[in-house]
């Protein structure tokens, strides 16, 4: 970098990252790494890390007295840290990644208080719908777009749903599309030249063959359907599986789960909970299908799914449902089938085929690891390029 430029700044705000699992933390993780490679001086304003768990990163991460929800104390948290450190934003990139800060930079507009001169923002999909939904919210949101520099998306989906709701996003959105989350195992091989397929899974041990989900257990991720489709599976098919659910063994929806899976008494069902990286490594090592079989819930929609991308790496053949965004992080046909979410019986088809096809689960699995590869490598280009600020 030449002696007279000082490197540009990147401030990432988010209710969502590490230790915190799931697809905007990765989403941040990512943006932050390629940002920082490129040269930029990055920074992440979070939630607190109350257990120390989180990660050592290479750049700064400044964890704020709040628990990382999008409820109005989380919300308070974050307008106090922008307002006083106003000043010093003022040449500093601000990217909200996600539905939390913006929501706190909504009441900055409504204060009167001057946002950040170079705004960027991401939208994911659902909050696109209840932003929309509220006219207090909509108005606001319209404001910020106004506002903002650059405006990003995680797939075709998320964007035309963006600007049919909000005409003002369309002139200054772009697609950064999602990848898989470096610091996996399997997809930090991802960074190699070698074009040969990244990793397959090891052989599958004697026994039953593994089904896989590994997500938020909530209604919109279709833990559920997968149950019911397997547990329909004929009695011979049945028996050579057993379901794996990795998420947070927590809440209302956990408690649904586990009375669902111990009505459904001929089906081998497994709860692991939430696993670290070293532990999700060797889980999705031993698997031979991932699942995840989301639905619409209300104003919850699956915008992108990086997981898709996470099982595609380790060489697992995908059954999801084809909504949202998901046909963008699944090759239906190429990486994994893809049913539709009205069609129960469709979607017990497509497991009975990769259970009793193993040449079909070969295929499929053969061709995650280069669908995500090349997911990784555009994606990282992209980000190191878009998410530069301006002087």
């Amino acid at each position: 970098m030449p002696a007279n430029k000082s490197p540009r700044s990147l401030l990432i705000l988010t209710h969502e990252f590490d230790p915190r699992r799931g697809g905007i933390a990765t989403y941040c993780e990512e943006i932050a790494l390629a940002a920082q490679a490129s040269g930029q001086l990055v920074e992440v304003w979070t939630h607190s890390d109350i257990e120390g768990r989180s990660r050592a990163w290479p750049f700064a991460v400044r964890r704020l007295p709040m628990k990382g929800t999008q409820g109005w104390r989380c919300q308070l948290a974050t307008l106090r840290a922008l307002i006083s450190s106003r000043h010093h934003l003022r040449d500093t990139t601000v990217l909200l990644a996600e539905p939390g800060p913006m929501l706190a930079c909504m009441w900055l507009i409504a204060f009167g208080v001057g946002l950040p001169r170079n705004l960027l923002l991401t939208f994911h999909g659902s909050e696109i719908l209840r932003f929309h939904h509220n006219p207090l919210t909509r108005f606001f949101t319209r404001a910020l777009i106004c506002r903002a520099t650059r405006i990003s998306t995680l797939t075709h989906y998320t964007h035309d749903l963006l600007c049919s709701r909000f005409p003002e996003a369309g002139g200054k959105t772009v697609l950064t599309p999602g990848a898989v989350r470096s610091t996996l195992p399997a997809c930090a091989k991802l960074n190699s030249r070698d074009p040969a397929p990244i990793l397959m899974p090891s052989p599958t041990s004697p026994g039953r063959l593994v089904v896989l989900t590994v997500g938020r257990l909530h209604p919109r991720k279709g833990q559920r359907h997968t149950l019911r489709a397997l547990d329909a599976l004929p009695a011979e098919l049945r028996d050579q599986v057993e379901y794996w659910i990795v998420g947070k063994a927590a809440g209302s929806h956990y408690e649904h789960l586990l009375r669902l899976a111990a009505a459904k008494a001929s089906l081998r069902v497994r709860f692991h909970g939430e696993l670290d990286d070293a532990q999700l490594d060797r889980v999705y090592r031993r698997a031979d299908i991932f699942a995840l079989t989301g639905t619409p819930h209300g104003r919850s929609i699956e915008g992108f799914g990086l997981v898709y991308l996470d099982a595609a790496a380790y060489g697992l053949p995908v059954v999801a449902h084809g909504i949202g965004g998901v046909p963008e992080a699944v090759d239906d046909g190429v990486t994994g089938l893809l049913v539709s979410h009205s069609d129960p019986g469709a979607l017990t088809a497509a497991f009975a085929r990769l259970i009793t096809d193993s040449d079909l689960r070969r295929r499929l699995a053969a061709a995650g690891p280069a669908w995500a590869k090349k997911k990784h490598v555009a994606k990282g280009r992209r980000d190191a390029l878009r998410f530069r600020s301006r002087r």
